[in-house]
């Protein structure tokens, strides 16, 4: 045992001499130069305050946008639906409560830079601020100074011409500043006013798990347009984007449940669950008609819409044998 103690006493030993040694600099040698401290402490605030760069415009989706993509190779069937949800119907309340409409939750989070704005919903080109602020505009409407401000506004001019009056004669004090008039300018659309959302996804049928699955892929708003009479497009946003906001912002991105309070959905859940109710606007083509315009006609678009979804359904139930 004390042999053992030696050999290890021996062995700090020669530890402690070989660290002194790499310390103590050789006689006339030079001491080891070290890195200022505040350079780096510089450099490393400088990563952190670097913002991140904007994304550039007229750019396309990269990735996909779906949340769960299937492989193509277990897709045994594909094609790809377009549906309207229009938020005024009685079903779609729930995504259009007060202060919680999906649609304020993503314009919101467009005025945050939390979501990138497309021009249609290939998600092939991007919109700039300024053509995004551009579509956001009522055509045909702007804020004019009413009969009544205009005469509360000449009021006030009056009685800080009085004031400025008193004044000067006074000694030459600082006039109080003009009544400036309000505001006035292009009426931009607020979040009540968009009435449809156009869902793009595809109704795939996994053969591996054997079920049909319905894959989103973008969502659009779209506002009517009262000059001509048809729906503009205010913008297209990829799923998946819209999925983090929903997932970041629990308290507000709220599906709303009127039968229970204590369990409302998050719009992410509500869209995986079917929450809502839409009809059939087109389905993939040669031609990428709607079906208004293949069957001419809005009633006929109504009908065949009907018929394109029941037979979504009658394909998936042929599909079983018992």
């Amino acid at each position: 045992m004390n042999r053992v103690y030696l050999i290890v006493l021996f062995i700090a030993g020669m530890s402690v001499q070989a660290i002194s040694q790499t310390r103590t600099p050789a006689a006339g040698g030079t001491q080891p130069r070290q890195a200022a401290p505040t350079q780096t402490r510089q450099a490393t605030a400088t990563q952190t305050t670097t913002p991140a760069p904007a994304a550039p415009a007229n750019t396309a989706y990269s990735g996909t946008p779906s949340v769960r993509p299937i492989p193509e190779s277990d897709m045994m069937y594909r094609r790809t639906v377009w549906r309207v949800i229009d938020l005024r119907e009685k079903q779609n309340r729930p995504l259009y409560s007060v202060n919680h409409e999906i649609t304020k939750i993503i314009m919101d989070a467009v005025k945050r830079g939390e979501l990138t704005v497309y021009k249609d919903d290939s998600l092939n080109k991007s919109m700039t601020p300024e053509e995004y602020r551009k579509v956001l505009v009522k055509p045909g409407e702007e804020i004019e100074e009413t009969e009544e401000d205009k005469q509360a506004r000449l009021e006030a001019e009056k009685q800080l011409a009085q004031i400025n009056a008193a004044r000067r004669r006074q000694g030459g004090a600082v006039e109080a500043a003009p009544v400036e008039a309000a505001p006035m300018g292009p009426i931009e659309y607020n979040p009540r006013d968009i009435k449809k959302l156009e869902l793009k996804e595809d109704v795939i049928f996994d053969k591996k798990r054997s079920r049909m699955y319905y894959d989103i892929h973008a969502i659009t708003l779209k506002v009517p347009n009262a000059v001509t009479g048809f729906d503009d497009v205010i913008g297209a946003f990829a799923y998946k984007d819209l999925v983090k906001v929903f997932r970041n912002h629990p308290k507000d991105a709220i599906w709303y449940n009127m039968q229970n309070n204590a369990t409302h959905l998050n719009l992410a859940d509500a869209f995986d669950l079917r929450m809502f109710g839409s009809y059939i606007k087109k389905v993939s083509n040669p031609n990428d008609d709607d079906l208004k315009t293949i069957h001419g006609g809005s009633e006929q678009a109504i009908l065949a819409a009907q018929r394109a979804l029941e037979e979504m359904i009658e394909f998936e139930y042929s599909l079983w044998s018992y």
